[in-house]
């Protein structure tokens, strides 16, 4: 009898000639939390798609509870109970929570309509059993992410799932949804639940995780307990070296004021916001989910334009109300989610990159290709984009490398503001570092750049000034030199009523 639920031997996975797998091997045992670790573009999508039977391995052995099984289809991996919970959410907007969870197996009765009292009934006990509560009857769309999420474990266990897969589950959630989803998780591992928990946050794999297992460019490096390594070791597993300085951050000589923002509102969002950005300078903004951070930075941008307040360019009262204003302002504005609003995936690397400027590659209506495409590449290539070629759509490639080509779109229109909203959200610490040394690069050279982060360290790290925002409201702003993790959590979770504040301090 193997102590195994789960492992795969020497899986090996080609695209178009391109090997992306090269005969990996996991395990997974019974109530274990198994962390799955490695850059972006490392092969651990692929892993899960072949776990889940998205994908057929070429070559190798998938093994559940010692027997040799092969998964044609998600129906099959589905119904050896393995199931799988992604950074981009699956659930029917429309749908309630109950109707989510049984959505296409929903009970009848005799005649064959939808048994709605059953369906209540069983979703109320199967919530109720791993320890969450929500009203059944409300709809998806109005839920936040960490309840999404919970009803998305719910829909995985209403089919008697013994395999659960989670795929960078804290990515969009507050401090606190983080400790309640953790607790789920302790208490699934409990009833015997294994678990692969895939995120680029390390703290939080230290905290929660048994073993870990690492891949690096397709290739296993290792499994190893928990309790047998520390960050800096899992680093060097990742990346192949030692990353000595994950902030790069370049001291820089901080120029005039290029963006002033007095006393901006938006209805419902936020409400007088009022700081300045200079050039050379990155200033970080902080708060919680849903302080109203990034619905400043889209205002300022002209995607939701502002009902109130002022905007200065450059020491010139401006009123942007659309995006095409903004660039032309010498603004750029890299949004947090790429897949919705940074990306077109359908499309391939060459035509996201020049979207923003395709009238220059433009003459009397048609497409001067050559020049476009020479004009992504040197875009491309400075980002250090790794792809096959330059018509790949931008949906194959990994996380990291789309955000690269989001960054490269915009610094191709050669902006003296960029806005920054969580621009390492889901990308791996070498890829992180590489965002971090191009920002300060780019500081250094004079553009003023306004960064976005949940991530305290990354604010802390990178930022010359730090403005925290708390329920749509500028509460306090600190320098460099005053700010601490300290000082920043306590200004983003308290009410401070006298507006604006320096240096505040607990």
């Amino acid at each position: 009898m193997t102590e195994n639920i789960l492992e795969l031997k020497d899986i090996s996975k080609e695209f178009s000639g391109v090997e992306v797998l090269h005969n990996v091997s996991f395990s997974l045992r019974p109530g274990e939390v198994h962390a799955l670790l490695g850059e972006n573009g490392a092969g651990k999508s692929t892993l899960v798609k072949v776990m889940t039977g998205v994908h057929q391995p070429d070559h190798g052995e998938i093994f559940l509870n010692g027997q040799p099984v092969k998964f044609t289809d998600t129906r099959d991996s589905r119904r050896n109970g393995i199931a799988a919970i992604y950074q981009e959410l699956s659930l029917f907007p429309d749908l309630n929570v109950a109707e989510n969870i049984y959505v296409g197996r929903q009970p009848t009765t005799k005649t064959g309509r939808i048994d709605w009292r059953r369906l209540y009934d069983e979703a109320d006990k199967l919530l109720s059993s791993l320890g969450v509560n929500l009203d059944l009857r409300k709809k998806a769309r109005t839920l936040s992410i960490a309840q999404q999420q919970m009803v998305e474990i719910g829909r995985a266990f209403s089919i008697n799932a013994r395999i659960l897969i989670m795929d960078e589950p804290t990515s969009s959630l507050t401090l606190n949804e983080v400790a309640d989803l953790f607790k789920l998780v302790r208490r699934l591992r409990e009833d015997g639940t294994a678990i692969i928990f895939i995120s680029h946050r390390l703290e939080e794999l230290f905290e929660l995780a048994d073993r870990v297992t690492v891949l690096r460019d397709g290739f296993y490096v290792a499994t190893r307990s928990m309790g047998e390594v520390g960050h800096d070791d899992l680093i060097r597993m990742m990346v192949g070296r030692t990353i000595t300085n994950l902030f790069p951050k370049q001291e820089t000589a901080i120029g005039d004021v290029v963006l002033k923002v007095d006393n901006l509102s938006r209805q419902g969002s936020f409400e007088n916001v009022s700081f300045e950005l200079r050039r050379g300078e990155i200033l970080g903004m902080a708060g919680l989910v849903g302080a109203g951070r990034k619905e400043v930075a889209r205002a300022i941008f002209g995607v939701e334009p502002a009902t109130g307040g002022t905007i200065q360019v450059n020491g010139k009262r401006v009123t942007i109300t659309s995006p095409e204003q903004a660039i032309r302002l010498g603004l750029a504005y890299v949004p947090e989610d790429r897949q919705i609003h940074g990306l077109i995936p359908q499309m391939n690397i060459t035509a996201n990159i020049t979207l923003p400027l395709i009238h220059r590659y433009a003459v009397t209506g048609w497409l001067r290709e050559r020049l476009e495409r020479a004009a992504a590449y040197r875009a491309a290539r400075q980002m250090e984009v790794r792809a096959n070629n330059m018509w790949q759509n931008a949906r194959e490639l990994s996380g990291g490398n789309q955000q690269k080509i989001v960054l490269a779109k915009w610094l191709s229109t050669n902006p003296r503001i960029l806005i920054l909203d969580e621009p390492t959200r889901g990308i791996d610490v070498g890829t992180k570092a590489a965002v971090h040394a191009l920002m300060s690069k780019l500081a250094a050279e004079g553009m003023a750049i306004l960064m976005i982060s949940s991530e305290l360290l990354e604010v802390l790290g990178m930022s010359d000034r730090i403005l925290v925002m708390r329920e749509g409201v500028a509460v306090g702003i600190f320098t460099r030199a005053e700010a601490t993790q300290e000082k920043i959590l306590w200004a983003s979770t308290q009410t401070i009523s006298t507006g604006t504040v320096t240096g505040v301090v607990p």
